[in-house]
């Protein structure tokens, strides 16, 4: 790479729809293929009640119009190779607060600055398109915590010439995320046969791993202890994997076990859940660890100004 900055230009593009999720609307809009609104809105009749985005629903759209998709582990190295070759890839970070994880198209990167570019939709101005800058160094510890899952959509002519590394990781993948529909459909067997299958096919698939741990935790079920250690063996930086540990020992009334892993998910990043600190602060109160209970209560404020339970917090907060 001779170059020290590469930028793509993307579309500025506002609409979108929880079948047809922004970044999949703007990579697509990039490669001139208009996905229809119409078509995502009545997809989106099946999630009723559903306040996310269901990713593969959008993908499967581009490829029903034209384009080819990898969902690939990957690492810092190939996403800037993938930008150079003029494809906008799309990550999947850790969610803003009290959300649990967001896609984000990458723009390009600074090499001389160590900055990372993202799309940003907010406060953009008709015809121009904006971009948010991050810190090489945090761009990579938060994709990390996500297994580092690289989503390409570009046309057939456009990827196949491309080596990925982690090509055997593709099918896997998919498989995860048409498990996180069947559970968004209430569908565990269904969820549950297809992330079995996604280990198969790639037994270091850390995300697989944690989503067994969710499902087994969302049924009150011992299994999922041993799923959220296995995806910690292969993605040591997995929060959601410490959070799960956290809120299942909580909810077995494990006091000391569910503030050690919440401890451990805070380490790894300190302001992605304001809920997490409530949690610790509960926990805290029962160890008899008031004064650290209620730095957590603030904590829990801090990052959740507009909590519907402030008044409630505010109050505990003064009584410790």
């Amino acid at each position: 790479m001779e170059e020290e900055n590469h930028e793509l230009l993307l579309p500025l593009v506002q609409e979108e729809n929880i079948c047809l999720p922004l970044p999949i609307n703007v990579v697509s809009k990039y490669w001139n293929i208009e996905l229809p609104i119409a078509e995502a809105i009545e997809t989106s009749k099946r999630y009723s009640g559903f306040n996310g985005s269901v990713l593969i629903e959008g993908i499967e759209s581009a490829e029903r119009h034209g384009l080819n998709c990898k969902i690939l582990r990957s690492s810092l190295q190939e996403l800037k190779k993938i930008i150079v070759a003029g494809i906008p890839p799309i990550v999947i970070l850790p969610g803003i607060p009290e959300i649990t994880q967001h896609a984000s198209v990458i723009t390009g990167f600074d090499e001389e600055e160590k900055t990372i570019f993202h799309y940003v939709q907010q406060g953009t101005t008709e015809g121009e398109q904006q971009e948010g800058a991050i810190p090489q160094d945090v761009f990579d510890k938060e994709w990390s915590q996500e297994g580092r899952i690289l989503i390409v959509l570009a046309p057939n002519d456009i990827i196949s010439p491309i080596s990925f590394e982690n090509e055997n990781s593709n099918q896997s993948n998919r498989l995860c995320f048409d498990s996180e529909r069947k559970m968004i459909l209430k569908n565990q067997e269904e969820a549950l046969s297809l992330l079995k299958q996604a280990i198969v096919l790639d037994s270091k698939n850390s995300n697989a791993f944690y989503q067994l741990g969710a499902l087994f935790n969302e049924q009150n079920s011992t299994e999922c202890i041993k799923y959220y250690e296995e995806c910690l063996k292969i993605n040591s930086r997995s929060y959601l994997s410490y959070n799960g540990l956290g809120n299942f020992h909580l909810k077995t009334n494990q006091f000391e076990k569910a503030t050690d892993f919440y401890t451990k998910a805070i380490k790894i990043d300190s302001k992605r859940s304001a809920k997490i600190y409530k949690n610790r602060a509960y926990l805290l109160d029962k160890l008899g660890k008031s004064s650290d209970a209620k730095t957590d209560l603030q904590n829990y404020l801090k990052f959740f100004p507009k909590a519907p339970d402030r008044g409630v917090i505010e109050q505990a907060i003064r009584e410790l």
